[in-house]
């Protein structure tokens, strides 16, 4: 990380006795790794295990802090004895598809390198999306492509849903950063603490750490560039899918005391909904008492209905501490070398799901109705124009006149193309998460993608990825001999598009000039439906996203 030089320090056998990682893991010389599953952390003993499948070994659960509710995490207390690390470890509790799972104390990750001798690897830290409600460490393992990138992957759980963010005035009772409400963004902290403390015990070199994420986790990344709490965490950053959204604090204990209300009066403490919520909102301690009394599967259930909607779960609040009141109008980031990946069809499996199109696009009669097809393209097209506008250039825009460290932007076309995937093409195209699959074997889209990935141009198209990815781990700059040169972003908008055929990669280096008023002047062009139908997607369907302010804020001013 961003620190002083490393000093090497000769002397006696016994400073370089000394200087070894520690007694399991004993070094040669700085450049060797001892590759053993047997280590020893600043918490104590750990065991992990090897994938010969893949050729790594791997360390699962790892705990990097406690934290009792809604207060910041604290170091984890040493163990006695050898932690088994060859299981994944408790989910953060959430609500995930109708049923509450997890638990409340899983502030734990894992870490992946490749079974090699290799020493300070760069380390690449990864956030898992899930709109910061649901999710876990394991959405991607790394184990099928840690070999390829040449470094230490570290996946992290952390608190999540009105467990992780929560704005309400009654807990502002501890520190400036627990005050914040965002406990996610300590949560992160903290994991990045433990491994600025812990990775050179797993051949990583602490001074070379990259912060990624998709979606919500991509998000957060974004959130950590204007964060004080996260200067000099890390030295790069990747944002999967992950544009630049923040909240309101105060329209945030608004929407917090609504959806909390009804288990006020449901436990007999108010006797009305309005009540409640007055009460909720006030600083007093009989409230404090109350939220931490409320079982945590009844809070990790609430506000599950957010499909993209800060509207519905405000998160990453701009507290003045953690992120400041200004947002991304700050002046000071965290400067780092910064890469932004997105699809181009990013709102296609929002589309698909949404109300209006889920029991329809499930049977497969969507398809065979001419008008509702027509429905489902309008908001597909347009909202994934400005969902991958938000993910990239729009942010590259809005951080550029404060930034010096180069942005390098991707945008992923595979799937969109009918004569390459049919199949794809149809349904969602380069779909919000299409990275996952050149990294991931299985993918967890296995059911979307079917075999359009199992071709000689996408192999070809995930090998260049992954080279564009490890080299930029390594030195912040993903180009390398034999790749198409990735150009960093500037005012002429110089974007990566990757793609492939059948038979090859079709990687290029582009122009994205595409402005949200220019997609909005095209859905007003856009004859395939009636205005008033186009209105009403536009006000039902395309509302309220993380990309849709221009849309908002056009039908606000009618």
């Amino acid at each position: 990380m961003k620190k002083l030089s490393k000093v090497v320090i000769l002397g006696a056998s016994c400073l370089l006795l000394a200087a070894c990682r520690n007694a399991n893991n004993s070094i040669s010389d700085a450049s060797t790794f001892k590759a053993s599953i047997e280590l020893t952390i600043s918490s104590g003993d750990i065991k992990g295990k090897k994938d010969t499948d893949n050729d790594v070994l791997e360390w699962l659960g790892i705990p990097y802090a406690t934290a009792d509710r809604w207060q910041a995490p604290e170091n984890v207390t040493k163990w006695s004895g050898t932690f088994d690390a060859t299981e994944y470890g408790d989910v953060a509790i959430q609500l995930a598809n109708g049923a509450v799972t997890g638990s409340e104390d899983a502030l734990n990750l894992d870490v992946v390198r490749p079974d090699s001798e290799e020493a300070d690897l760069p380390v690449i830290v990864y956030l898992h999306g899930g709109n910061n409600q649901t999710g876990s460490s394991q959405e991607i393992k790394g184990s099928s492509f840690v070999n390829d990138i040449n470094a230490v992957y570290v996946s992290v759980n952390y608190r999540l849903g009105a467990l992780g963010f929560n704005p309400l005035e009654a807990l502002k009772t501890g520190t400036n950063e627990e005050n914040s409400g965002n406990y996610s963004l300590l949560d992160i902290a903290t994991a990045l603490d433990w491994v600025e403390k812990n990775i050179e015990t797993f051949g990583g070199d602490k001074d070379n750490v990259t912060l990624a994420g998709f979606s919500a986790g991509g998000r957060d990344v974004m959130a950590t560039l204007i964060s004080p709490l996260f200067e000099g965490k890390y030295d790069k950053a990747i944002s999967f899918s992950g544009g630049m959204t923040l909240s309101d604090e105060a329209e945030s204990q608004d929407i917090f005391a609504t959806a909390i209300a009804p288990l006020v009066v449901e436990d007999g403490v108010k006797p009305t909904e309005e009540a409640a919520k007055a009460w909720l909102l006030t600083k007093g301690a009989d409230v404090e008492d109350y939220l931490k009394g409320i079982s945590a599967e009844r809070l990790a259930s609430l506000m599950g209905n957010a499909a993209i909607r800060m509207s519905v779960f405000p998160h990453l609040y701009k507290d003045g501490t953690v992120i400041p009141e200004e947002g991304f109008d700050t002046e000071t980031y965290n400067d780092v070398p910064l890469m932004l990946v997105t699809g181009k069809n990013e709102f296609s499996l929002f589309a698909a799901y949404d109300n209006r199109f889920a029991s329809d696009f499930t049977s497969g009669e969507l398809f065979a109705d001419e008008e509702k097809l027509a429905e489902f393209t309008y908001v597909k097209r347009y909202g994934g124009q400005l969902y991958r506008l938000a993910n990239g250039v729009e942010s590259a825009r809005t951080i550029s006149d404060k930034y010096s460290s180069d942005i390098y932007i991707g945008e992923i076309a595979y799937g969109d193309n009918s004569e390459v995937t049919p199949d794809l093409a149809r349904t969602f195209g380069a779909f919000h998460g299409i990275f996952e699959p050149m990294l991931q074997i299985p993918s967890n889209y296995a059911t979307i993608i079917g075999d359009a990935f199992e071709t000689e141009g996408t192999a070809t198209m995930s090998a260049d990825f992954k080279a564009y990815l490890k080299h930029f781990l390594a030195s912040g700059n993903p180009n390398a001999d034999g790749l198409t040169e990735w150009e960093a972003w500037t005012s002429a908008n110089q974007v990566l598009s990757i793609d492939a055929s059948t038979d090859s990669a079709q990687i290029k280096s582009s122009a994205d000039t595409d402005t949200a008023s220019d997609i909005l002047e095209a859905m007003s062009a856009d004859t395939s439906l009636s205005e008033e139908t186009k209105k009403e997607l536009d006000t039902t369907v395309l509302n309220g996203r993380w990309f849709s302010l221009a849309i908002d804020e056009k039908y606000d001013e009618e």
